[in-house]
């Protein structure tokens, strides 16, 4: 016979992990697609070099921590080189970690390392998704 403890604690992590599945089901087809096209359309405008359509899809913290355009094109320049001209592009699957989205996108940069870069995103009181951070992990191994 089980212990109510054990029971309970069964029923704890099940619970956990049907509130993490509803929190991913809340984003809807039409959400996985906005947040791919905002990361798309922000590659494209590093590859054209246009600061300030890249600046306007981060989000209003990064936006306030980095203060202009040129700022924000620079550190991009400088310390995320696969994201800034990346020679291959390939997005993986959209994941909600602890309520937030993220969208790893793996990357070949420039120099030909491979890297995944995890974007986290964040949808506005309008309902328009940008870019609230994006992290680069090294991706040794992984296959195209």
């Amino acid at each position: 016979m089980s212990h109510p403890r054990h029971l309970f604690g069964i029923v704890v992590v099940l619970l956990v992990a049907l509130s993490a599945w509803a929190q991913e089901q809340e984003l809807t087809a039409a959400d996985h697609t906005a947040i791919r096209t905002v990361i798309e359309r922000q590659l494209e405008a590093f590859r054209q070099d246009d600061a300030d359509a890249a600046f306007a899809f981060a989000s209003p913290m990064i936006q306030a921590k980095f203060g202009t355009p040129e700022v924000f094109l620079n550190m991009v320049k400088t310390s995320y080189q696969p994201v800034y001209r990346p020679q291959y592009v390939a997005f993986r699957d959209l994941h909600v970690v602890q309520g937030v989205p993220t969208q790893p996108v793996f990357l070949i940069g420039a120099d030909g390392v491979p890297v995944t870069a995890i974007y986290i995103m964040q949808k506005q009181p309008d309902g328009v998704w940008k870019i609230d951070g994006c992290y680069l992990k090294a991706s040794k191994g992984e296959a195209l």
